[in-house]
C-alpha cells in the first residue's frame, strides 16, 4: 500500500470511528459528564470540607485531575472495545483483514478513535470540573503528553479485548473487573500518603496510580511518585501493548473462524 493509500486508509476508519460515537454522543458524551458532576456534588461539596486540603491543595481541586483521567481512561478502552467487537459481531471486520491495508493500520485506526472519543469526552468533563472548582495547570506539555499516552494505552487495552472476546458479555469484564478497581485504587479520591504504611506499598504496584500522579503533577505541581515512572510506565505498556495487538492479527487469534 502507498503512502497515500495509507494516508485516505487510516482517515476512512478514524472517520468512521468519530462519526460512530458522535451520532450517539447522548450514551458516549453526556453520561461521563453528568458522573463527573456527582462527583463533584458528593466528594467535592459534601465529603471535602471535611477533609480540607491534601498536599496544601483544596480537596475539590484535587478531585480534578483523577477525575478527567478516569473518563479518558474508560471512553478509550470503551470506544475501541465496542466498535472493534462490533465489527467482529456484524463480520464486516473480514473486509478489512482481506483488504490491502496492514495489519498495523488497522491497529492505529482503531486506536485514534478509542483516543478521540477518550479526549474529546476528557475535554468535555473538564468543562464540567470548570463548574464546581478552579484549575489550574502546572505543565501543558505533561498534560497532554500523559493524556495521550494513557489514551493510547486503554484504546490498545479495549482492542485486544475486543480480539479476544466471543460474546457482548466479554467486553464488559475487562472494565468491571479490572479497570474499574485499578482506577479507583489509583489515588484518584485520596493521596497514598494518607494510607497506612502496609497500603501505601501496595498502592505501588497498581499502574493506574503512577498514570493519575502523572497528570495530577501536569494540573497541580504535586505527585506522589516521581514523573519520569509516569512516562516509563505509559512508554513501555503501549509498546507490549501493540506488539501483542500485533502479534493477534497476524496470527489471526480470533478474528478468523
Amino acid at each position: 500500500m502507498t503512502p497515500r493509500g495509507a494516508w485516505n486508509a487510516f482517515m476512512m476508519l478514524l472517520t468512521r470511528e468519530i462519526l460512530r460515537f458522535g451520532r450517539i454522543w447522548v450514551q458516549t458524551v453526556l453520561p461521563p459528564m453528568i458522573m463527573t458532576a456527582l462527583y463533584f456534588v458528593v466528594f467535592g461539596h459534601l465529603i471535602g470540607p471535611r477533609i480540607g486540603v491534601i498536599d496544601g491543595v483544596p480537596y475539590i481541586q484535587y478531585l480534578v485531575p483523577g477525575l478527567i483521567l478516569m473518563s479518558v481512561i474508560t471512553q478509550s478502552y470503551a470506544n475501541s472495545v465496542s466498535s472493534f467487537f462490533g465489527a467482529k459481531f456484524a463480520r464486516h471486520v473480514e473486509e478489512l483483514l482481506v483488504s490491502p491495508m496492514p495489519n498495523w493500520l488497522i491497529i492505529v485506526g482503531y486506536v485514534a478513535g478509542g483516543v478521540a472519543r477518550g479526549l474529546t469526552v476528557g475535554g468535555a468533563v473538564t468543562l464540567v470540573a470548570l463548574l464546581f472548582a478552579e484549575l489550574s495547570v502546572h505543565s501543558v506539555l505533561n498534560l497532554f503528553g500523559v493524556a495521550l499516552m494513557t489514551s493510547i494505552l486503554f484504546a490498545l487495552g479495549g482492542l485486544i479485548n475486543a480480539v479476544y472476546a466471543t460474546h457482548f458479555d466479554h467486553i464488559s469484564i475487562v472494565p468491571t473487573f479490572v479497570l474499574t478497581p485499578l482506577t479507583y485504587l489509583g489515588g484518584v479520591f485520596y493521596s497514598i500518603n494518607m494510607l497506612s504504611e502496609f497500603w501505601q506499598q501496595a498502592s505501588l504496584y497498581n499502574p493506574v496510580l503512577y498514570i493519575i500522579n502523572g497528570f495530577r503533577y501536569a494540573m497541580l505541581g504535586i505527585s506522589d511518585v516521581p514523573v519520569w515512572s509516569t512516562y516509563a510506565i505509559l512508554a513501555v505498556g503501549i509498546l507490549l501493548a501493540y506488539l501483542y495487538a500485533l502479534r493477534l492479527f497476524r496470527k489471526g487469534i480470533g478474528l478468523r473462524g
